[in-house]
């Protein structure tokens, strides 16, 4: 996910008690004139920046490692077509990108906007270092790429890929984070990422809900 909240390999099933918290924020049939999604977006952008401050206060150095490839993986190697970018991509599921923070920054723009349904900026070395406050979280964590394809429009080159998000959170009551989704990814003219934007089988409140779910497990 582009931002803090990762929420994030099965669609979510979400419990009664889940149901009951999101019920608090969703619009009724009375109320449906667009002010109870504005509220829940407050909610959603208060929550994740609450989050980021906590992760940041509490995180622990992730091993050098991740730095360690990030450094070797050749930062001016060139991309010659659309082809090459998807076995990259290939490459960094299978290195679980999403979940371990290493991925090939060099098929990035340095002002890739990065955007999920929670947080949307811009900056390769912002989502790296958000990806690193991420991990020491993380707690069996798995992602599956089910499909990638390519595609373009109206000149411009895309990529598609769909993936399964399944992991637990090192918090006390061990949440379970379980997201279907996509991300898009836009390529320009020199086959370089401009713009990662993720979308998810639940909304933004279902997936920040999930963190305050004890698993029980």
């Amino acid at each position: 996910m582009a931002g803090i909240c990762y929420c994030p390999p099965l669609p979510p099933s979400l419990s009664p008690k889940t149901v009951s918290v999101i019920r608090c924020f969703s619009s009724s049939p009375e109320n449906s004139n667009g002010s109870r999604k504005k509220e829940a977006s407050a909610i959603v952008k208060i929550t994740v920046s609450g989050i980021t401050e906590l992760l940041r206060l509490f995180s622990s150095p992730i091993s050098k490692r991740v730095d360690e490839i990030r450094d070797n993986q050749g930062e001016e190697f060139v991309v010659t077509g659309v082809d090459e970018v998807v076995n990259i991509l290939k490459s960094d599921y299978e290195n679980a990108y999403f979940v371990t923070g290493i991925f090939t920054s060099a098929i990035y723009t340095d002002d890739c906007l990065f955007e999920d349904p929670t947080i949307r900026f811009r900056g390769k070395e912002l989502y790296s270092r958000n990806l690193k406050l991420l991990v020491p979280f993380f707690d069996c964590p798995s992602i599956q790429l089910q499909t990638i394809n390519k595609s373009n429009k109206s000149g411009v080159e895309f990529v598609l890929a769909a993936w399964k998000l399944r992991t637990y959170l090192k918090l006390p009551w061990r949440p379970l984070i379980s997201i279907d989704g996509n991300t898009l990814y836009e390529l320009d003219e020199e086959f370089k990422i401009v713009r990662h934007a993720e979308s998810w089988s639940v909304s933004a409140l279902e997936a920040i809900t999930q963190i305050f779910i004890p698993s029980f497990e």
